[in-house]
């Protein structure tokens, strides 16, 4: 019987070697980050400001490391199929907080201009869902990013 509950316990705790590299996770990142830059027409310098200060904060990253990694999700975010390979990448490796904050780093990549498009709204929903971000964290990182971007609440 203990033999029995040790296997059980096994079989829920993923091994080591399944564990999401972190260049991996940075990769995922940086592509949404990509992504949410490219949601309206206007991709603007404070944008992609916001997307690669996020990168740089969130991973502590140099300035030519980020520099680097935006020019790979650059590349990579053109030839993806869906969004799902890069969430889901995300899912694996970040803890619930994690990737809260991330949709806050989305948000603030989706508000550095001073506005929020249709576009932007969407893909925001669509990644909050595919993060699984309970709706209550999800609007407070909105708010969040909408007092760091210095606009008044909707």
């Amino acid at each position: 019987m203990l033999r029995t509950l040790k296997q059980l316990f096994n079989t829920l705790t993923p091994p080591a070697e399944l564990a999401v590299p972190e260049h991996t996770l940075q990769l995922a990142a940086a592509v949404l980050l990509i992504e949410m830059m490219r949601a309206d027409s206007h991709c603007g310098h404070e944008e992609r400001q916001a997307a690669v200060d996020a990168l740089a904060v969130k991973f502590a990253l140099g300035e030519d490391e980020v520099a680097r990694l935006m020019e790979l999700a650059d590349a990579t975010s053109r030839d993806a199929p869906d969004l799902y390979s890069f969430t889901s990448k995300l899912n694996r490796g970040f803890s619930p907080e994690q990737k809260v904050r991330m949709v806050e780093y989305l948000w603030q990549v989706a508000y550095a201009d001073g506005q929020l498009s249709h576009h932007e709204t969407h893909l925001m929903l669509k990644l909050g869902d595919l993060l699984y971000i309970p709706r209550g964290d999800f609007v407070a990182a909105k708010q969040r990013a909408r007092a760091a971007a210095g606009l008044a609440a909707e």
